[in-house]
């Protein structure tokens, strides 16, 4: 009777043990909580991608087809998309009702909120102990009060499951780091594979962090031998590397393999993943106008009012920018092009798309390092620091006080909110906890595919902001820690005075 009553005092500490751990997390949660559903009652819409991927899912339930259904009725297959995003569609209708695109995002709610979770628990392992908890606790606040990424998780699109999905690997590979074992392996692989079928930049994801994998596992197969060779056993068993390796890798591949088949089979091409400007064999991709473009667009602004619309709506070109033209003479030429196109009722025709790329390699050869460098490094330095107000009702010439004052100034506070998550994350990197090379290696060939984009999106640096969080959080709590140790200091200070 004794040996039961300890055994049940014991099974209550630890789940009060556990209580008062979950107790400072349980507001942080509530407060993301209530953020993303008030984003969804406010900024809930379903357009543009959205219809997209919902079309694609609707086909896979009613026809077994991956395909999309033009205004006839008629559907054609296609593989503009990758498969990840319309099959998590497809399950979400299947489940909630065929195109309930708010249970959607009402899911992906509740998977951002765990990304936040698995953000903090990455946090834990990788900040030195004793800091460990009070860092954890700061990323959770940062992930879960973001509002950059709590409005994605309120639209039906592949932003908030991929942010999931790198949250996941960066929590499997501190476990992995810490003990390599095969659960972690495979959320890993889970992980990665996700990442990449959302989205074909999702791979940098395993490209970044696989050697946080590799190289653990391989230390700790070295300090395992000598033990093994004196006759001891080891402390901790490590699994057969070659093995987890295989089994990993094709699982990983297992995915891409069937979809490069498919496509192979119904469209003859070779595509792993999905084509760079997302059109079907076949169908042109405009590479004059899209080379001419890089040698001018800066901004989101360009994006909006003259990437987006052309071909299919008028070339306004009161609208481009005093850079799309070196001299008078490429002012003349660019008109005439504008007129002859909206005259030929917005089509880019291959005739006029060849005029556009022998402008676009005119102004390449007269300034290349402006087309190779710094209009690169201009439209990243733009996706990174313009205020993410592209979800928002909030007119694009944000930064015009005159038009509209408050816009402008919540814009600007957007602005700075965002700068202070890229301060506290480079604060952060800078104190050099586990895994920061992984980390800083995927911030830094993310930055170097967003430099090869012609029309820039702030919402394509979202990626890195599971990383700004952990490193936000670690800087945070030493700087909250330094503070709080200053007035103990000057409280003690003042009591001996």
């Amino acid at each position: 009777m004794e040996a039961a009553s300890e055994s049940q005092w014991t099974a209550r500490g630890r789940s009060f043990a556990g209580l008062r751990r979950a107790l400072p997390v349980l507001p942080a949660l509530a407060a993301g909580l209530v953020l993303r559903l008030w984003m969804l009652k406010e900024f809930f819409q379903v357009n543009g991608d959205t219809l997209i991927y919902g079309g694609l899912a609707k086909n896979l339930l009613l026809h077994g087809r991956y395909a999309l259904t033009v205004a006839s009725g008629e559907i054609y297959p296609t593989l503009i998309r990758l498969p990840g995003y319309p099959l998590f569609l497809a399950l979400c209708f299947r489940i909630f009702g065929m195109e309930n695109y708010a249970a959607a995002a009402g899911l992906q709610i509740g998977l951002d909120l765990c990304g936040c979770l698995l953000l903090a628990g990455f946090a834990r392992r990788i900040a030195p102990p004793p800091f460990s908890s009070g860092a954890a606790l700061c990323t959770l606040w940062l992930a879960a009060l973001c509002p950059f990424t709590a409005i994605y998780a309120a639209a039906p699109l592949t932003e908030t499951p991929t942010l999931f999905a790198i949250a996941l690997a960066l929590w499997s590979v501190a476990r992995f780091h810490a003990r390599p074992a095969w659960p972690s392996a495979l959320l890993f692989t889970f992980a990665v594979c996700f990442a990449a079928l959302l989205r074909p930049d999702g791979a940098l994801v395993a490209v970044a962090l696989v050697p946080a994998l590799v190289f653990p596992a391989l230390a700790a197969r070295k300090k395992s031998r000598p033990l093994k060779a004196a006759g001891q056993s080891a402390v901790r068993k490590t699994p057969n590397l070659a093995r987890m390796a295989l089994v990993c890798g094709l699982l990983a591949l297992a995915p891409f393999a069937a979809w490069t088949g498919r496509n192979w089979q119904v469209f003859h091409v070779f595509e792993p993943l999905a084509p760079r400007y997302a059109t079907d064999p076949g169908e042109d991709t405009h590479a004059g106008w899209i080379s001419w473009v890089k040698t001018w667009c800066l901004d989101f602004v360009s994006t909006y009012d003259i990437y987006w619309n052309v071909p299919g709506a008028p070339l306004d070109l009161t609208k481009l920018p005093s850079r799309a033209f070196d001299s008078p003479a490429q002012f003349a030429e660019t008109a005439a092009l504008a007129a002859d196109y909206n005259q030929n009722g917005q089509d880019l025709t291959p005739d006029l798309d060849a005029r556009f790329a022998r402008l676009a390699q005119e102004r390449i050869a007269a300034h290349p390092l402006r087309s190779y460098l710094c209009l690169p490094l201009g439209r990243m330095a733009d996706m990174w620091l313009r205020p993410r107000v592209e979800n928002l009702p909030i007119d694009l010439d944000w930064w015009v006080y005159a038009h509209h004052r408050a816009e402008t100034r919540f814009s600007w506070a957007y602005a700075g909110l965002n700068a202070l998550f890229l301060l506290l994350g480079f604060a952060g990197l800078c104190l050099r906890p586990r895994l920061w090379p992984c980390m800083l290696a995927y911030i830094l060939l993310r930055s170097a595919l967003l430099m090869t984009v012609e029309a820039p999106e702030a919402r394509y640096t979202l990626e890195c902001f599971p990383i700004l969080f952990v490193l936000g959080g670690l800087a945070l709590y030493r700087l909250m820690n330094c503070v709080w140790r200053s007035v103990a200091k000057v409280k003690t200070s003042a009591g001996r005075g």
